[in-house]
């Protein structure tokens, strides 16, 4: 049987590095994000529904999600976002299940679910074997992101402060990835490490 591994760090934790590192040894990913997006996307699952819900201002021209307007709708009335994610959730469960039934007929030994909100969800902590957390100074994030985007020290301080508190995605990790001045080397080392413990 498959080892259920759930990944989760904040944003410019290096979290999708330590992703790409597991896949090399051989787990297998699925990226709740992805397919999440991939319901919302032009032609995605969840656009019939959020045109009958929402109506079709909300669907842009090629048929996606016009994602600005639902932020702004959200933001002033919070039961939308509940409604957008009564479509969503169910259509990314499916999907997952059936990326996971790939996988465990392939032999994988190793299944990561890569999950920003692993903390927030509180659903997926049962479905889990162990939780990887990749972990680093929030100044660290900081730094990180605003080198690789277009972002603003003020905005990414922002996207943390909405994210798990950094203590709380601790208390929930069964293995800390301290992904702290560390080389790539030193990085690859710490993952090979943890990926031994989950049988790779």
């Amino acid at each position: 049987m498959a080892v259920r591994i759930g990944l989760t760090g904040g944003i410019g934790s290096g979290k999708s590095t330590v992703l790409a590192m597991l896949q090399e040894r051989g787990a297998v990913p699925v990226d709740a994000d992805a397919i999440s997006r991939a319901t919302t996307a032009s032609g995605g699952l969840a656009i019939p529904a959020i045109r009958v819900q929402f109506g079709p201002e909300f669907v842009t021209a090629d048929g996606a999600l016009d994602r600005e307007r639902m932020r702004e709708r959200a933001y002033a009335q919070p039961e939308a976002r509940r409604q957008l994610e009564a479509i969503i959730h169910p259509l990314v469960g499916q999907e997952i299940e059936r990326q996971v039934g790939n996988a465990l007929a392939a032999g994988a030994a190793c299944i990561v679910f890569d999950i920003p909100l692993l903390v927030e969800s509180g659903r997926w902590r049962a479905q889990l074997d162990r939780v990887l957390v990749v972990d680093c100074e929030p100044e660290t994030q900081v730094r990180r992101v605003v080198a690789r985007s277009a972002l603003a020290p003020e905005q990414v301080r922002a996207i943390i402060a909405a994210q798990a508190p950094r203590a709380l995605r601790l208390a929930a990790a069964d293995l800390v990835v301290c992904n702290e001045g560390l080389s790539l080397a030193a990085l690859r080392s710490e993952v090979e490490q943890a990926a031994r413990s989950f049988g790779l």
